[in-house]
């Protein structure tokens, strides 16, 4: 069929973008209605292929899928579009509600009303934890690996991309010998080609790194160099990686604070586009703490370039190779092995949130960290059963369990 008009385009992606609430698995089932069902613009098997594609990615999974679908329908420009469009309307709203957050996040009722919002956080990533555990643990071999992946970083603290790499050698390993798939096509594309969209799209990645270097803009260099580093290892998306976000913002770096790291998450859950718009709320507050409304701003806005240009990187760079790599069945396999570990990972994640959610002081004993028992909060535990059954059990919608968690917490500090 021929190639929609960039008016077409620019409705559909704006549609997806809109309606893009409640993680990656909502995310894609709107775009497969919008793209593959109602518009007819991609073929069922170019979909899944496009998609198994984006899995093998750091990153944004949905936010590179519809990168992907709009370059493959409209090319380069076709590609800006779509993923800007998947982006912004989300990063929009984090802007003003980071800020209202940094200026009134200390009202005693924000804070009431947030400890609605993180007990329903921990119910949110248990069920993201029991999804992608039914897709990834397909042997005893993949329970192993999740097993061992949450003991390293749970008792041991070893760091998340050291998980990813060692789950990724075993996968290739457990590989060898598997049989290719059909050989494509003759590639279309010529390697001059893609070193020039790398090194134009890796400058475009370092130009606010260097930028804020020279201007010797301490806090700025660093946001850029970490959040630069975190968009090369988010394998398994963003639960996968918020741990070790964590350990970095609130132990290494200090800019956030275990409560304001659980906020982030919900705030991040309420609003549309890719959840590792996390990010951009993380350096909001990083530079709001340190030079007020204006610093945070530019916090903000190097925070979102440098996780979301290196996406543009990966697709364009990358997308016309796309049924090569497909064929090679070593990869799926390296796939499926951080696949397993992220589960491990996401599980350490749940565990992690219920603690400071349930207990108002944990502590490290060495690296496991550990409750202060009699600083435990029956309103917490109280709220995170109530979202556990209304999520979990019921399959309510995200949002609507979101909103209610708040009230009733918000509602219980009015009354006392």
């Amino acid at each position: 069929m021929d190639a929609p008009a960039f008016s077409e385009l620019f409705r559909s992606f704006a549609r997806i973008g809109l309606l893009s609430f409640g993680g990656p698995a909502a995310q894609i089932s709107v775009m497969h209605d919008e793209l593959v069902t109602r518009r007819g613009w991609l073929r069922e098997e170019q979909f899944l292929g496009a998609l198994s594609f984006c899995m093998l990615l750091p990153g944004p999974e949905a936010m590179q899928l519809a990168t992907y679908a709009g370059w493959r329908l409209r090319g380069v420009a076709g590609g800006l579009l779509a993923g800007c469009l998947f982006v912004l309307p989300g990063a929009a709203v984090i802007m003003a509600l980071g800020l209202g957050y940094a200026v009134w996040g200390g009202v005693p009722l924000v804070q009431a009303v947030f400890l609605g919002v993180k007990a329903a956080v921990v119910a949110i990533v248990v069920q993201a934890l029991l999804r992608l555990a039914q897709r990834a643990l397909a042997s005893p071999a993949h329970w192993g690996v999740a097993g061992l992946a949450f003991v390293a970083m749970f008792a041991f603290s070893v760091p998340f991309p050291a998980i990813i790499a060692a789950a990724a050698l075993w996968g290739a390993w457990q590989g060898r010998g598997a049989a290719a798939g059909p050989v494509p096509a003759a590639l279309s594309v010529r390697p001059a080609d893609t070193a020039r969209t790398v090194l134009v799209w890796g400058a475009l990645w370092a130009a606010p790194i260097l930028a804020a270097w020279a201007s010797g803009a301490a806090l700025l260099t660093d946001l850029a160099l970490f959040f630069s580093k975190l968009a090369v290892v988010t394998f398994g998306g963003a639960y996968a990686v918020l741990a070790y976000m964590t350990d970095t913002v609130v132990a290494s770096m200090g800019w956030l604070s275990t409560a304001q790291m659980i906020d982030a998450l919900g705030l991040a859950e309420t609003t549309p586009g890719p959840l590792i718009l996390v990010t951009q709320f993380v350096g909001l507050l990083a530079g709001y703490a340190q030079g007020g409304v204006a610093l945070a701003v530019i916090a903000a806005l190097v925070t979102l370039w440098v996780t979301f240009v290196p996406c543009f990187l990966w697709i364009f760079a990358g997308a016309p190779y796309v049924e090569h790599i497909l064929a090679r069945p070593r990869l799926k396999a390296a796939l499926a092995g951080i696949s397993a570990a992220v589960v491990g990972v996401i599980l350490n994640l749940s565990v992690w949130f219920a603690l400071h959610v349930l207990f108002g002081e944990v502590r490290l004993d060495g690296a496991v960290p550990v409750p202060v028992w009699a600083s435990f909060s029956a309103a917490g535990a109280g709220l995170s059963v109530l979202a556990m059954v209304l999520l979990v059990g019921l399959r309510l919608p995200m949002g609507a369990v979101l909103a209610l968690l708040a009230a009733l917490a918000g509602t219980g500090f009015l009354v006392t």
